[in-house]
Protein backbone atom coordinates (compact mmCIF):
# COMPACT_ATOMS: atom_id res chain seq x y z
CA UNK A 1 0.00 0.00 0.00
CA UNK A 2 1.51 3.41 -1.12
CA UNK A 3 -0.27 6.59 -0.05
CA UNK A 4 1.23 10.05 -1.42
CA UNK A 5 0.01 12.60 1.10
CA UNK A 6 -1.39 16.18 0.65
CA UNK A 7 1.31 19.20 0.07
CA UNK A 8 3.50 20.81 3.05
CA UNK A 9 4.23 24.18 3.41
CA UNK A 10 7.04 24.05 1.07
CA UNK A 11 5.10 21.91 -1.55
CA UNK A 12 6.90 18.91 -0.95
CA UNK A 13 4.97 15.44 -0.29
CA UNK A 14 5.25 13.07 2.24
CA UNK A 15 4.74 8.88 1.00
CA UNK A 16 3.81 6.24 3.54
CA UNK A 17 4.97 3.21 1.70
CA UNK A 18 4.15 0.05 3.92
CA UNK A 19 2.07 -2.51 5.15
CA UNK A 20 0.72 -1.51 8.35
CA UNK A 21 -2.54 -0.87 6.84
CA UNK A 22 -3.61 1.36 9.64
CA UNK A 23 -3.07 5.12 9.22
CA UNK A 24 -4.22 8.17 11.74
CA UNK A 25 -4.82 10.96 11.20
CA UNK A 26 -4.58 13.35 14.00
CA UNK A 27 -4.50 17.23 15.54
CA UNK A 28 -6.02 19.72 17.54
CA UNK A 29 -9.39 21.03 16.58
CA UNK A 30 -8.97 23.79 13.59
CA UNK A 31 -5.88 22.52 12.78
CA UNK A 32 -7.40 21.49 9.54
CA UNK A 33 -6.73 17.89 9.73
CA UNK A 34 -10.88 17.39 7.90
CA UNK A 35 -9.34 19.66 5.00
CA UNK A 36 -6.39 17.43 5.09
CA UNK A 37 -8.23 14.35 5.06
CA UNK A 38 -10.93 15.19 2.10
CA UNK A 39 -7.84 16.25 0.05
CA UNK A 40 -6.24 12.98 0.94
CA UNK A 41 -9.79 11.53 -0.20
CA UNK A 42 -9.98 13.24 -3.87
CA UNK A 43 -6.51 12.48 -4.87
CA UNK A 44 -6.19 8.75 -3.65
CA UNK A 45 -9.16 8.32 -5.17
CA UNK A 46 -7.83 9.12 -8.72
CA UNK A 47 -6.16 6.09 -8.63
CA UNK A 48 -7.70 3.07 -5.82
CA UNK A 49 -10.99 2.47 -4.32
CA UNK A 50 -11.74 4.94 -1.22
CA UNK A 51 -14.65 4.40 0.94
CA UNK A 52 -15.94 6.59 3.50
CA UNK A 53 -17.59 5.63 7.04
CA UNK A 54 -18.97 8.30 9.65
CA UNK A 55 -21.26 7.53 12.38
CA UNK A 56 -22.09 10.84 13.19
CA UNK A 57 -23.09 11.77 9.33
CA UNK A 58 -25.03 8.47 9.29
CA UNK A 59 -27.28 8.57 11.77
CA UNK A 60 -27.75 12.20 11.70
CA UNK A 61 -27.00 14.07 8.73
CA UNK A 62 -29.60 13.73 5.50
CA UNK A 63 -28.73 16.95 3.86
CA UNK A 64 -25.67 15.71 1.57
CA UNK A 65 -24.82 12.86 -0.78
CA UNK A 66 -21.60 10.65 -0.85
CA UNK A 67 -21.18 10.38 -4.48
CA UNK A 68 -17.45 8.84 -4.32
CA UNK A 69 -18.23 5.36 -6.59
CA UNK A 70 -18.99 2.55 -4.52
CA UNK A 71 -20.39 4.58 -1.41
CA UNK A 72 -22.94 3.50 0.64
CA UNK A 73 -25.25 6.27 -0.96
CA UNK A 74 -24.34 5.45 -4.95
CA UNK A 75 -25.12 1.67 -3.71
CA UNK A 76 -28.58 2.14 -2.71
CA UNK A 77 -29.55 4.99 -5.10
CA UNK A 78 -28.55 2.08 -7.87
CA UNK A 79 -30.43 -0.44 -6.07
CA UNK A 80 -33.76 1.40 -5.77
CA UNK A 81 -33.17 1.88 -9.73
CA UNK A 82 -33.00 -2.30 -10.76
CA UNK A 83 -34.33 -3.64 -7.57
CA UNK A 84 -38.58 -4.01 -7.25
CA UNK A 85 -37.65 -4.80 -3.12
CA UNK A 86 -35.27 -1.71 -2.33
CA UNK A 87 -37.33 1.35 -0.97
CA UNK A 88 -36.37 4.68 -1.83
CA UNK A 89 -37.40 6.82 1.45
CA UNK A 90 -34.73 5.46 3.46
CA UNK A 91 -32.62 8.93 3.99
CA UNK A 92 -29.64 8.06 6.59
CA UNK A 93 -27.05 5.97 5.83
CA UNK A 94 -27.86 4.14 9.05
CA UNK A 95 -30.97 3.11 7.33
CA UNK A 96 -29.51 2.76 4.07
CA UNK A 97 -27.08 0.36 5.02
CA UNK A 98 -29.64 -1.90 6.74
CA UNK A 99 -31.93 -1.97 3.51
CA UNK A 100 -28.86 -2.93 1.61
CA UNK A 101 -27.89 -5.70 4.00
CA UNK A 102 -31.78 -7.26 3.40
CA UNK A 103 -31.24 -6.58 -0.26
CA UNK A 104 -28.65 -8.73 -0.31
CA UNK A 105 -29.71 -11.38 1.74
CA UNK A 106 -32.87 -11.66 -0.22
CA UNK A 107 -30.90 -11.77 -4.13
CA UNK A 108 -28.73 -14.34 -1.97
CA UNK A 109 -31.61 -16.44 -1.32
CA UNK A 110 -33.47 -16.44 -4.56
CA UNK A 111 -30.26 -16.78 -6.39
CA UNK A 112 -29.54 -20.19 -4.37
CA UNK A 113 -33.26 -21.32 -4.58
CA UNK A 114 -32.57 -21.33 -8.72
CA UNK A 115 -29.55 -22.48 -8.30
CA UNK A 116 -29.81 -25.22 -5.66
CA UNK A 117 -25.73 -24.70 -4.65
CA UNK A 118 -24.37 -24.41 -1.55
CA UNK A 119 -25.31 -20.83 -0.12
CA UNK A 120 -22.50 -18.70 1.04
CA UNK A 121 -22.52 -16.37 4.56
CA UNK A 122 -24.36 -13.45 3.00
CA UNK A 123 -22.92 -9.97 4.12
CA UNK A 124 -25.89 -9.57 6.70
CA UNK A 125 -24.79 -13.08 8.08
CA UNK A 126 -21.26 -11.42 8.59
CA UNK A 127 -22.63 -8.61 10.33
CA UNK A 128 -25.01 -10.73 12.70
CA UNK A 129 -21.89 -12.96 13.45
CA UNK A 130 -20.08 -10.08 14.44
CA UNK A 131 -22.20 -8.02 16.40
CA UNK A 132 -22.88 -10.83 18.68
CA UNK A 133 -19.25 -11.03 19.60
CA UNK A 134 -19.75 -7.57 20.37
CA UNK A 135 -23.02 -7.53 21.99
CA UNK A 136 -23.48 -11.01 23.58
CA UNK A 137 -26.39 -10.53 25.51
CA UNK A 138 -28.37 -9.39 21.80
CA UNK A 139 -30.00 -11.01 19.24
CA UNK A 140 -31.20 -10.36 15.91
CA UNK A 141 -33.54 -12.13 14.14
CA UNK A 142 -35.29 -11.95 10.65
CA UNK A 143 -38.46 -12.03 10.35
CA UNK A 144 -40.27 -10.77 7.02
CA UNK A 145 -37.89 -8.85 5.48
CA UNK A 146 -36.74 -6.78 8.34
CA UNK A 147 -34.41 -6.91 11.64
CA UNK A 148 -35.66 -7.05 14.73
CA UNK A 149 -33.41 -6.83 18.08
CA UNK A 150 -34.29 -8.74 21.87
CA UNK A 151 -32.31 -9.21 24.93
CA UNK A 152 -31.52 -13.00 25.66
CA UNK A 153 -33.30 -11.89 29.45
CA UNK A 154 -36.33 -10.15 27.70
CA UNK A 155 -38.22 -12.15 24.70
CA UNK A 156 -39.94 -8.74 23.70
CA UNK A 157 -38.22 -7.67 20.18
CA UNK A 158 -37.74 -4.03 18.99
CA UNK A 159 -37.11 -2.87 15.21
CA UNK A 160 -33.45 -1.02 14.99
CA UNK A 161 -34.49 2.21 15.66
CA UNK A 162 -34.80 1.78 19.44
CA UNK A 163 -31.18 1.03 19.38
CA UNK A 164 -28.90 3.33 21.12
CA UNK A 165 -26.83 5.77 19.60
CA UNK A 166 -23.73 3.70 20.39
CA UNK A 167 -25.47 0.27 19.07
CA UNK A 168 -26.73 2.33 16.07
CA UNK A 169 -23.08 3.62 15.03
CA UNK A 170 -21.90 0.04 15.80
CA UNK A 171 -24.61 -1.87 13.16
CA UNK A 172 -23.75 0.84 10.66
CA UNK A 173 -20.09 0.27 11.09
CA UNK A 174 -20.24 -3.10 10.46
CA UNK A 175 -22.54 -2.67 7.51
CA UNK A 176 -20.60 -0.16 5.83
CA UNK A 177 -17.29 -2.22 6.44
CA UNK A 178 -18.60 -5.37 4.63
CA UNK A 179 -20.28 -3.40 1.55
CA UNK A 180 -17.58 -1.55 0.52
CA UNK A 181 -15.35 -2.33 -2.42
CA UNK A 182 -12.41 -4.64 -2.40
CA UNK A 183 -9.31 -3.51 -1.33
CA UNK A 184 -10.70 0.04 -0.33
CA UNK A 185 -8.96 2.18 1.58
CA UNK A 186 -11.17 2.97 4.14
CA UNK A 187 -11.71 6.72 5.12
CA UNK A 188 -13.27 6.96 9.02
CA UNK A 189 -13.85 10.03 10.43
CA UNK A 190 -14.28 10.42 14.45
CA UNK A 191 -13.70 6.52 14.96
CA UNK A 192 -14.75 7.20 18.81
CA UNK A 193 -17.80 8.85 18.16
CA UNK A 194 -20.95 7.25 20.59
CA UNK A 195 -18.67 4.27 21.81
CA UNK A 196 -17.89 3.67 25.14
CA UNK A 197 -14.28 3.73 25.51
CA UNK A 198 -13.58 -0.08 27.41
CA UNK A 199 -14.85 -1.16 24.09
CA UNK A 200 -14.21 0.97 21.56
CA UNK A 201 -10.62 -0.56 20.75
CA UNK A 202 -12.41 -4.29 20.68
CA UNK A 203 -15.14 -2.90 18.22
CA UNK A 204 -12.84 -1.14 15.84
CA UNK A 205 -9.85 -4.88 16.11
CA UNK A 206 -13.62 -6.61 14.79
CA UNK A 207 -14.22 -3.77 11.99
CA UNK A 208 -10.85 -4.21 10.40
CA UNK A 209 -10.80 -8.04 10.60
CA UNK A 210 -14.30 -8.06 8.66
CA UNK A 211 -12.43 -6.63 6.19
CA UNK A 212 -8.11 -7.52 6.36
CA UNK A 213 -7.60 -5.99 3.02
CA UNK A 214 -8.76 -2.62 2.91
CA UNK A 215 -6.14 -0.12 4.39
CA UNK A 216 -7.53 2.10 7.46
CA UNK A 217 -6.92 5.83 7.34
CA UNK A 218 -9.06 7.10 10.77
CA UNK A 219 -9.55 11.11 11.22
CA UNK A 220 -9.72 11.90 15.40
CA UNK A 221 -8.44 13.56 18.20
CA UNK A 222 -9.39 11.10 19.94
CA UNK A 223 -5.88 10.08 21.71
CA UNK A 224 -6.98 7.04 23.63
CA UNK A 225 -8.69 5.48 20.61
CA UNK A 226 -5.06 6.64 18.28
CA UNK A 227 -3.14 3.86 21.26
CA UNK A 228 -5.90 1.11 21.01
CA UNK A 229 -4.41 0.53 16.89
CA UNK A 230 -1.84 -1.40 17.17
CA UNK A 231 1.24 -0.18 15.16
CA UNK A 232 -0.45 2.48 12.99
CA UNK A 233 1.30 5.14 10.96
CA UNK A 234 0.48 8.57 12.64
CA UNK A 235 0.48 11.84 10.57
CA UNK A 236 0.25 14.74 12.54
CA UNK A 237 -1.61 18.11 11.24
CA UNK A 238 -0.51 20.88 13.14
CA UNK A 239 -1.88 23.93 10.60
CA UNK A 240 -3.28 24.37 7.42
CA UNK A 241 -2.67 27.36 4.87
CA UNK A 242 -6.16 27.88 3.40
CA UNK A 243 -4.70 30.03 0.71
CA UNK A 244 -1.93 28.58 -0.74
CA UNK A 245 -4.23 24.95 0.10
CA UNK A 246 -0.99 23.41 2.16
CA UNK A 247 -0.33 21.85 5.46
CA UNK A 248 2.26 21.95 8.50
CA UNK A 249 1.80 18.17 9.22
CA UNK A 250 4.86 15.22 10.50
CA UNK A 251 4.53 11.70 9.69
CA UNK A 252 5.81 9.24 12.87
CA UNK A 253 6.39 5.70 12.34
CA UNK A 254 4.65 2.87 12.80
CA UNK A 255 5.57 1.69 16.26
CA UNK A 256 6.61 4.65 18.05
CA UNK A 257 6.50 4.12 21.65
CA UNK A 258 4.20 6.43 23.34
CA UNK A 259 1.83 6.88 26.03
CA UNK A 260 -1.26 8.52 25.10
CA UNK A 261 -0.48 12.11 27.75
CA UNK A 262 2.71 12.44 25.60
CA UNK A 263 0.56 11.79 22.35
CA UNK A 264 -2.19 14.60 23.92
CA UNK A 265 0.88 17.24 24.55
CA UNK A 266 1.57 16.56 21.08
CA UNK A 267 -1.07 17.63 19.60
CA UNK A 268 -2.23 19.84 21.83
CA UNK A 269 1.05 22.15 22.20
CA UNK A 270 1.07 25.22 19.97
CA UNK A 271 4.17 26.25 22.44
CA UNK A 272 7.36 24.49 23.55
CA UNK A 273 6.11 22.25 26.60
CA UNK A 274 7.21 22.22 30.00
CA UNK A 275 6.55 19.13 31.77
CA UNK A 276 5.77 19.20 35.77
CA UNK A 277 4.82 17.28 38.66
CA UNK A 278 1.38 17.09 40.14
CA UNK A 279 -1.91 16.46 39.10
CA UNK A 280 -2.96 19.20 37.13
CA UNK A 281 -5.90 20.53 39.16
CA UNK A 282 -5.12 20.54 42.60
CA UNK A 283 -1.35 21.03 42.94
CA UNK A 284 0.93 24.06 43.30
CA UNK A 285 3.09 23.34 40.24
CA UNK A 286 0.21 23.31 38.15
CA UNK A 287 -1.08 26.51 39.56
CA UNK A 288 2.56 28.18 39.48
CA UNK A 289 4.11 27.21 36.55
CA UNK A 290 1.68 28.56 33.56
CA UNK A 291 2.27 31.97 35.39
CA UNK A 292 5.48 32.19 35.53
CA UNK A 293 6.72 30.29 32.10
CA UNK A 294 3.99 31.88 30.16
CA UNK A 295 5.45 30.96 26.82
CA UNK A 296 5.39 27.41 27.14
CA UNK A 297 2.62 24.58 27.13
CA UNK A 298 3.08 23.66 30.92
CA UNK A 299 1.65 20.02 31.27
CA UNK A 300 1.56 18.17 34.90
CA UNK A 301 2.39 14.75 34.81
CA UNK A 302 2.79 13.37 38.42
CA UNK A 303 5.69 11.56 39.38
CA UNK A 304 8.98 13.11 38.92
CA UNK A 305 10.02 9.75 37.19
CA UNK A 306 7.21 10.66 34.44
CA UNK A 307 8.18 14.09 34.17
CA UNK A 308 12.00 12.69 33.42
CA UNK A 309 10.90 9.74 30.56
CA UNK A 310 8.39 12.17 29.23
CA UNK A 311 11.14 14.99 29.08
CA UNK A 312 13.41 12.70 27.50
CA UNK A 313 10.82 11.07 25.13
CA UNK A 314 9.83 14.41 23.59
CA UNK A 315 13.00 15.43 22.53
CA UNK A 316 14.20 12.27 21.15
CA UNK A 317 11.11 12.82 18.87
CA UNK A 318 11.94 16.98 18.25
CA UNK A 319 12.61 15.95 14.23
CA UNK A 320 8.62 14.90 14.21
CA UNK A 321 7.24 18.12 16.26
CA UNK A 322 9.92 20.87 16.30
CA UNK A 323 9.01 21.92 19.59
CA UNK A 324 11.49 22.92 22.49
CA UNK A 325 10.60 20.96 25.95
CA UNK A 326 12.17 20.56 29.78
CA UNK A 327 10.83 19.40 32.61
CA UNK A 328 10.31 20.23 35.93
CA UNK A 329 11.09 18.26 38.99
CA UNK A 330 11.65 19.04 42.79
CA UNK A 331 15.15 18.91 44.19
CA UNK A 332 13.84 16.68 47.00
CA UNK A 333 17.44 15.84 48.82
CA UNK A 334 18.96 15.24 45.42
CA UNK A 335 22.91 16.67 45.91
CA UNK A 336 25.07 18.81 43.54
CA UNK A 337 25.58 15.77 41.27
CA UNK A 338 22.13 14.70 40.33
CA UNK A 339 20.96 18.15 39.95
CA UNK A 340 23.61 18.19 37.44
CA UNK A 341 23.03 15.24 35.62
CA UNK A 342 19.31 16.06 35.23
CA UNK A 343 19.79 19.57 33.64
CA UNK A 344 22.29 17.98 31.44
CA UNK A 345 18.98 16.13 30.42
CA UNK A 346 17.23 19.39 29.98
CA UNK A 347 15.06 18.77 33.40
CA UNK A 348 15.11 22.07 35.25
CA UNK A 349 15.76 21.65 39.27
CA UNK A 350 14.99 24.50 41.40
CA UNK A 351 17.41 25.91 43.95
CA UNK A 352 15.22 24.66 46.81
CA UNK A 353 13.93 21.51 47.96
CA UNK A 354 10.15 21.50 46.92
CA UNK A 355 7.53 23.46 45.26
CA UNK A 356 6.45 24.86 48.35
CA UNK A 357 9.90 26.40 49.20
CA UNK A 358 9.65 28.45 46.26
CA UNK A 359 6.72 30.11 48.05
CA UNK A 360 9.07 31.39 50.89
CA UNK A 361 11.84 32.49 48.51
CA UNK A 362 12.95 36.23 50.29
CA UNK A 363 11.66 37.79 47.46
CA UNK A 364 8.16 36.13 47.11
CA UNK A 365 7.34 36.67 50.82
CA UNK A 366 8.35 40.82 50.41
CA UNK A 367 6.10 41.04 47.14
CA UNK A 368 3.47 39.34 48.93
CA UNK A 369 3.48 41.88 51.96
CA UNK A 370 4.04 44.60 49.82
CA UNK A 371 1.01 43.71 47.81
CA UNK A 372 -1.04 43.85 51.00
CA UNK A 373 0.60 46.54 52.39
CA UNK A 374 2.68 45.00 54.54
CA UNK A 375 6.23 46.42 56.20
CA UNK A 376 8.35 43.72 54.14
CA UNK A 377 11.33 44.25 56.11
CA UNK A 378 9.25 43.10 59.28
CA UNK A 379 7.58 40.50 57.44
CA UNK A 380 9.91 38.85 55.88
CA UNK A 381 12.42 39.14 59.40
CA UNK A 382 9.96 37.53 61.03
CA UNK A 383 9.15 34.44 58.69
CA UNK A 384 12.86 33.98 58.53
CA UNK A 385 13.42 33.91 62.24
CA UNK A 386 10.54 31.31 61.81
CA UNK A 387 12.06 29.18 59.18
CA UNK A 388 15.05 28.79 61.05
CA UNK A 389 14.08 27.93 64.44
CA UNK A 390 11.96 24.91 62.85
CA UNK A 391 15.26 23.98 60.72
CA UNK A 392 16.79 24.02 63.93
CA UNK A 393 14.57 21.78 66.00
CA UNK A 394 14.26 18.93 62.88
CA UNK A 395 18.38 19.51 61.67
CA UNK A 396 19.35 16.01 62.96
CA UNK A 397 16.10 14.30 61.26
CA UNK A 398 16.79 16.15 57.92
CA UNK A 399 19.94 15.29 58.27
CA UNK A 400 19.29 11.05 58.59
CA UNK A 401 16.46 11.39 55.53
CA UNK A 402 19.34 13.63 53.31
CA UNK A 403 21.54 10.33 54.24
CA UNK A 404 19.15 8.05 53.70
CA UNK A 405 19.19 9.42 50.24
CA UNK A 406 22.67 9.28 49.31
CA UNK A 407 23.60 6.32 50.76
CA UNK A 408 20.11 4.99 48.52
CA UNK A 409 22.05 6.50 45.34
CA UNK A 410 25.24 5.26 46.27
CA UNK A 411 24.09 0.89 46.81
CA UNK A 412 21.95 1.51 43.31
CA UNK A 413 25.58 2.70 41.59
CA UNK A 414 27.74 0.18 43.09
CA UNK A 415 25.63 -2.89 42.82
CA UNK A 416 24.53 -2.24 39.43
CA UNK A 417 27.78 -3.60 38.11
CA UNK A 418 29.43 -6.92 36.81
CA UNK A 419 30.26 -9.78 39.35
CA UNK A 420 31.96 -12.86 38.01
CA UNK A 421 30.65 -15.11 41.19
CA UNK A 422 27.98 -15.11 43.31
CA UNK A 423 30.87 -15.19 45.77
CA UNK A 424 32.23 -11.67 44.64
CA UNK A 425 29.10 -10.38 45.13
CA UNK A 426 28.25 -10.78 48.28
CA UNK A 427 31.93 -9.86 49.37
CA UNK A 428 30.93 -6.61 47.24
CA UNK A 429 28.15 -6.33 49.78
CA UNK A 430 29.49 -7.10 52.96
CA UNK A 431 32.29 -4.11 52.24
CA UNK A 432 29.33 -1.76 51.41
CA UNK A 433 28.92 -0.53 54.98
CA UNK A 434 32.56 0.55 55.10
CA UNK A 435 32.97 1.77 51.25
CA UNK A 436 29.73 3.88 51.88
CA UNK A 437 30.39 5.59 55.71
CA UNK A 438 26.83 6.42 55.67
CA UNK A 439 27.66 7.58 59.89
CA UNK A 440 30.46 10.20 58.28
CA UNK A 441 27.87 11.76 55.43
CA UNK A 442 25.60 11.34 58.45
CA UNK A 443 27.99 13.97 60.77
CA UNK A 444 29.04 15.91 57.66
CA UNK A 445 25.51 17.36 56.85
CA UNK A 446 24.92 17.65 60.26
CA UNK A 447 27.54 19.75 60.53
CA UNK A 448 26.92 22.12 57.13
CA UNK A 449 22.77 22.24 58.28
CA UNK A 450 24.09 23.38 62.06
CA UNK A 451 25.95 25.83 59.85
CA UNK A 452 23.28 27.14 58.05
CA UNK A 453 21.54 27.56 61.14
CA UNK A 454 23.83 29.14 63.33
CA UNK A 455 24.96 31.32 60.57
CA UNK A 456 20.77 32.27 59.51
CA UNK A 457 21.63 30.98 55.59
CA UNK A 458 18.10 31.44 54.63
CA UNK A 459 18.64 30.75 51.21
CA UNK A 460 20.59 27.49 52.03
CA UNK A 461 18.20 26.12 54.50
CA UNK A 462 15.30 26.49 51.75
CA UNK A 463 17.84 24.52 49.40
CA UNK A 464 18.03 21.47 51.66
CA UNK A 465 14.73 21.56 54.01
CA UNK A 466 11.62 19.16 52.81
CA UNK A 467 8.89 20.23 55.67
CA UNK A 468 5.61 20.70 53.50
CA UNK A 469 3.76 22.51 56.33
CA UNK A 470 6.50 25.37 56.34
CA UNK A 471 4.34 28.00 55.08
CA UNK A 472 1.68 26.76 57.76
CA UNK A 473 4.20 26.62 60.40
CA UNK A 474 6.11 30.09 59.61
CA UNK A 475 2.72 32.23 59.87
CA UNK A 476 3.91 33.87 56.71
CA UNK A 477 -0.02 33.94 55.98
CA UNK A 478 -1.08 35.52 59.24
CA UNK A 479 1.92 38.17 58.31
CA UNK A 480 0.64 39.03 55.25
CA UNK A 481 -2.68 39.89 56.61
CA UNK A 482 -4.29 36.60 54.90
CA UNK A 483 -6.49 33.79 56.91
CA UNK A 484 -4.19 30.61 55.93
CA UNK A 485 -2.03 28.64 53.72
CA UNK A 486 -4.45 28.45 51.31
CA UNK A 487 -4.86 32.20 51.30
CA UNK A 488 -1.22 32.76 50.99
CA UNK A 489 -1.17 30.55 47.83
CA UNK A 490 -4.10 32.00 46.47
CA UNK A 491 -2.57 35.28 46.50
CA UNK A 492 0.63 34.27 45.09
CA UNK A 493 -1.21 33.23 42.14
CA UNK A 494 -3.43 36.18 42.08
CA UNK A 495 -0.49 38.44 42.08
CA UNK A 496 1.22 36.94 39.14
CA UNK A 497 -2.15 37.13 36.85
CA UNK A 498 -1.60 41.34 37.43
CA UNK A 499 1.11 43.32 35.13
CA UNK A 500 2.37 44.73 38.72
CA UNK A 501 6.29 45.16 40.00
CA UNK A 502 5.08 42.65 42.54
CA UNK A 503 3.86 40.17 40.18
CA UNK A 504 7.56 40.89 38.05
CA UNK A 505 9.07 40.46 41.53
CA UNK A 506 7.36 36.86 42.07
CA UNK A 507 8.37 35.84 38.66
CA UNK A 508 12.09 37.03 38.15
CA UNK A 509 12.48 35.37 42.08
CA UNK A 510 11.17 31.93 40.60
CA UNK A 511 13.35 32.06 37.60
CA UNK A 512 16.34 33.25 39.74
CA UNK A 513 15.67 29.89 41.53
CA UNK A 514 16.12 27.72 38.69
CA UNK A 515 19.33 29.52 37.54
CA UNK A 516 18.56 32.65 35.36
CA UNK A 517 19.73 35.30 37.14
CA UNK A 518 19.24 38.50 35.44
CA UNK A 519 17.11 40.56 32.61
CA UNK A 520 17.96 39.24 29.52
CA UNK A 521 18.00 35.79 30.20
CA UNK A 522 14.58 35.99 31.68
CA UNK A 523 13.63 37.61 28.18
CA UNK A 524 14.99 34.67 26.34
CA UNK A 525 12.81 32.42 29.03
CA UNK A 526 9.77 34.20 27.76
CA UNK A 527 11.01 34.28 24.16
CA UNK A 528 10.97 29.88 23.82
CA UNK A 529 14.63 29.77 24.62
CA UNK A 530 15.20 27.64 28.09
CA UNK A 531 17.79 25.67 26.43
CA UNK A 532 20.16 28.85 25.55
CA UNK A 533 19.92 29.70 29.12
CA UNK A 534 21.36 26.11 30.32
Amino acid sequence: MKLTLPPQLDSTREVIDDDSRRIIIIGANGSGKTRFTERLVEETGMSMPVFRISALNALYRADSTDTLEGSVDVLYEAATERSPFMRSDHHTQFERVMALLLLDEVLHLLLHKHSGGRMEPTCLDRVISAWQEVFPDSRILRESGRLLFSRKEDDSAYSQMRLSDGEKAVLYTFGAAVLAPEDAVMFVDSPGMFLHPSVMGMIWDKVESLRPECTWVYTTHDVEFMTSRVRPDVIWVRGYDAEAQRWDYAVLPAGTPLDDEIYTTIVGARKPVLFIEGDGTHSIDAKLYPLVFTNYTVRSLGSCNKVIEATRTFNDLNSFHHLDSHGIVDRDRRDAHEVAYLRKKRIFVPDVAEIENILMLEDVVRAVARHFHRNDDRVFDRVRKSVINMFRGELKQQALMHTRHRVKRMVEYRIDGRFPSIDKLEQHMADLVNALRPRDIYNGLVRDFRGYAEGGDYQSILRVYNQKSMVGQSNVAELCGLKNHDAYVAAIIEILKEDSPEADSIRRAVTRCFGITDDEASAKLSENSISEID
